[in-house]
């Protein structure tokens, strides 16, 4: 008798919405990790990228369970980086899952983390813009 493979772990999705954009141009850039190491500056993981709109929805599909975090971008003028004011501080909209509070720098991953199973989990983010 052949001994079977273990059955793949089960996958779900996670559901974002970002709220507040200040205008329709370019794009939301947007990136889910499980490493906390360099978060959000250097984020690997699920990644999407979608026009900007008031109101802008996207699913990230087949993840599987983890602790994960979420970057976002609102990249203007579609250059694909953030540009920086004073070469720190953002010029361009950003956002973090669990809408977590931007204080003299990034949130640190784990007051943006949020916990994935089985079930399909959402998420809402408002945009935010020093400029």
């Amino acid at each position: 008798m052949l001994a079977s493979a273990a059955p793949p772990a089960a996958t779900t999705s996670v559901e974002v919405t970002v709220t507040d954009l200040r205008n329709h141009k370019g794009v939301v850039r947007a990136c889910m990790t499980t490493e906390a190491k360099g978060w959000p500056n250097s984020c690997k993981g699920h990644e999407k990228v979608v026009p900007a709109a008031d109101r802008v929805h996207f699913t990230f599909t087949n993840v599987p369970p983890g602790h994960y975090a979420i970057a976002l971008l609102h990249d203007e003028n579609s250059n694909g980086k953030a540009d920086l004011a004073m070469g720190m501080m953002p010029k361009e909209g950003f956002g973090f899952s669990r809408d977590a509070k931007v204080r003299m720098g990034p949130p640190k991953f784990r007051n943006a983390g949020f916990d994935v199973g089985s079930e399909k989990v959402s998420q809402t983010i408002r945009m935010r813009y020093l400029f």
